[in-house]
C-alpha cells in the first residue's frame, strides 16, 4: 500500500465556469486556471501521483502545454489513474476536502463523488468528498478562491 496527499487552489474570479469534481456548479464567478481549474480533480490527481511516487500534475499536465489549455479535468484524471494503473496499482480509497465560504457544496457533493469514482475506476463505496468553509478566515474564507485537499491509499492490483 501507498499514501499520497494532494493541494490545490485557484483564485475565483468573474467570467469562468465553477466546475469542482467534475460538475458545473451554478456561480457568479469560476476558478481561474490553465485548464477547467476544478481544484478538488487537482487535489485528487496529485495525491493518487504522490502515492505513487510519480510527481504531481504540474510535471504530467505542465501549464505551458497548449493541449491543456481549458482541459477537463476529469479527462485528466482518468490519464493519471491509467498511469498508475499501468505501474501496478489500483485505488484503495480517496479523502477529500474543498474549502470554500460560497456557494455552498453539499448538493453537489453525490454527483462529485460519482464523477471521481468513474474517472478512477472505483466503486463510489472508496470515495468521499466534503466541503467545509474556513469562518470567513483567509483567501478562502474571504470568497477569493477555494481550495481542496486529498488523500489516496493507493493498493497493488
Amino acid at each position: 500500500m501507498r499514501i499520497g496527499h494532494g493541494y490545490d487552489v485557484h483564485r475565483l474570479v468573474s467570467g469562468r465556469r465553477l466546475v469542482l469534481g467534475g460538475v458545473e456548479i451554478p456561480f457568479d464567478k469560476g476558478l481561474l486556471g490553465h485548464s477547467d481549474a476544478d481544484v478538488l480533480a487537482h487535489a485528487v490527481m496529485d495525491a493518487i501521483l504522490g502515492a505513487a511516487a510519480l510527481g504531481d500534475i504540474g510535471g504530467m499536465f505542465p501549464d505551458t502545454d497548449k493541449r491543456y489549455l481549458d482541459a477537463d479535468s476529469m479527462m485528466l484524471l482518468g490519464i493519471v489513474v491509467n498511469t498508475v494503473k499501468e505501474k501496478g496499482w489500483r485505488i484503495g480509497n480517496i479523502d477529500a476536502t474543498v474549502i470554500a465560504q460560497t456557494p455552498k457544496l453539499k448538493p453537489y457533493i453525490r454527483e462529485m463523488i460519482s464523477n471521481i469514482a468513474a474517472a478512477c475506476l472505483a466503486d463510489i463505496s472508496r470515495i468521499n468528498v466534503k466541503a467545509t468553509t474556513e469562518e470567513q478566515l483567509g483567501f478562502t474564507g474571504a470568497g477569493e478562491g477555494i481550495s481542496a485537499h486529498a488523500v489516496c491509499l493507493l493498493e497493488k492490483a
